[in-house]
C-alpha cells in the first residue's frame, strides 16, 4: 500500500449521510438518498443503523430545534415555520406544540439563550447547534442508547394543556363563585395551606411549578403573587414552557437519578429529580380533578380530564397539513 493511500483521511460515511439529510436542498427522501449516492432503501437502512432514527424523522427534529433557537432569538413564527420546511404556520404550530409542549409563540417570550435549551430528546447525539451547525453530543450514540420517555412527555404535555383549559373556564366565573369555599378544611399538602376554593387550588397548580423550578435553578423563592384568574393565567403562560423545557432536559440527559439540594426548604433538603417530577405530576393531577368537582358544583360543564380523550382530540396531536418535507 502506498504512502499516499495511507495518508488519505478516513471516510466518514455516517457524516456523509447526515450531510445529505440536512442539506437545505434535499427536502425529501429521494433527494437525500441521491445526495448520498445511494438508493432510498439502502440510504434509509444505513442511516437507521447508524443513528437509530429515520432520515425524515431526524431532519424534522433538527429543523424544529433550529426553529426553536430562531424563535428564542427574535425570528417570527411565520419565518421559522417556512424555514423549517412547513407549508403552513398552522401545521408548524401543531408539530411544535407536540414536540415542545407549548406553542411557538411561548418560545419567543421565555427561551433560554444557552446553546442546548432547544434540544429535543433523540436516540443519538445529533442536534442543531447555533448558528448553523450540527452538534454531535459525545459522538453519535449507538441505536437504542437513549432516555426518551414518551410516557413522561404525554404526562407533562397533558398536565399543561389541561391546566390551561381549566384556567380558561375559571376566567368565566364571577368573583363569588371563584372564591366560594367548596370543601371546608381541605388541605392537599400541609405546606401549601387550605385549598377550599377554585382560586386556591388553581393557585397551587401554578405555584408548585414556580417553586420547584426556582429550587432546580438554585434561585430565590419567587413571589407568589395573587391567585385571581388573570394573574394566574399570566403566571402560567410564563412558567409552563420553562417547566416543559426543564423536564425535557432531565429526560434528554438521563438525569432522573440526579439530586438537587433544595435550599428553599427549612432546613435544606435533598431530592431526586425523578421524584420531583413525579411529585409535581401526581399532585397536579389530583388538583385538576378537584377543580373539576368544584367547577361542576359552580354549574359549569367540564370533561373528565382523560389523557386518552386529550390525545385524540387535542390540536397538538391532530394530523397537520401537508409539508414540503415528507
Amino acid at each position: 500500500m502506498s504512502e499516499t493511500r495511507l495518508s488519505e483521511p478516513r471516510r466518514d460515511r455516517l457524516r456523509e449521510l447526515l450531510d445529505a439529510v440536512l442539506d437545505e436542498n434535499n427536502v425529501n427522501l429521494e433527494q437525500m438518498a441521491q445526495g448520498a449516492y445511494a438508493s432510498p432503501w439502502h440510504f434509509t437502512r444505513q442511516f437507521g443503523v447508524g443513528t437509530g432514527e429515520s432520515p425524515v424523522a431526524l431532519r424534522r427534529r433538527v429543523m424544529l430545534e433550529r426553529a426553536a433557537w430562531q424563535l428564542g432569538n427574535g425570528v417570527g413564527v411565520t419565518d421559522a415555520a417556512f424555514g423549517a420546511g412547513y407549508s403552513s404556520v398552522e401545521g408548524f404550530g401543531r408539530a411544535y406544540a407536540r414536540a415542545y409542549g407549548y406553542p411557538p409563540s411561548a418560545t419567543a417570550r421565555t427561551s433560554s439563550q444557552n446553546g442546548r435549551a432547544h434540544w429535543l430528546a433523540a436516540p443519538n447525539g445529533v442536534h442543531f447547534h447555533p448558528p448553523m451547525n450540527l452538534w454531535l453530543e459525545d459522538g453519535i450514540a449507538p441505536a437504542g442508547r437513549h432516555f426518551r420517555s414518551e410516557v413522561v412527555a404525554h404526562l407533562v404535555h397533558h398536565d399543561l394543556d389541561d391546566t390551561r383549559a381549566l384556567l380558561d373556564i375559571a376566567r368565566e366565573l364571577d368573583d363569588t363563585e371563584y372564591e366560594r369555599c367548596r370543601f371546608p378544611g381541605l388541605v392537599v399538602l400541609e405546606w401549601d395551606g387550605p385549598e377550599e376554593s377554585i382560586g386556591r387550588v388553581l393557585g397551587n397548580l401554578v405555584w408548585t411549578k414556580e417553586i420547584w423550578l426556582a429550587s432546580m435553578a438554585g434561585g430565590d423563592q419567587p413571589d407568589r403573587g395573587g391567585h385571581d384568574p388573570e394573574s394566574l393565567f399570566r403566571r402560567f403562560d410564563e412558567v409552563a414552557p420553562r417547566w416543559a423545557d426543564a423536564v425535557r432536559d432531565i429526560d434528554r440527559r438521563g438525569a432522573w437519578g440526579d439530586r438537587l439540594i433544595d435550599a428553599l426548604c427549612e432546613p435544606p433538603q435533598s431530592f431526586v429529580l425523578g421524584g420531583v417530577v413525579a411529585h409535581v405530576l401526581t399532585f397536579s393531577a389530583h388538583r385538576r380533578q378537584l377543580v373539576r368537582h368544584m367547577l361542576r358544583a359552580a354549574g359549569r360543564s367540564v370533561d373528565h380530564g382523560d389523557p386518552l380523550d386529550w390525545h385524540f382530540s387535542s390540536a397538538a396531536f391532530a394530523p397537520g397539513p401537508e409539508r414540503t418535507t415528507p
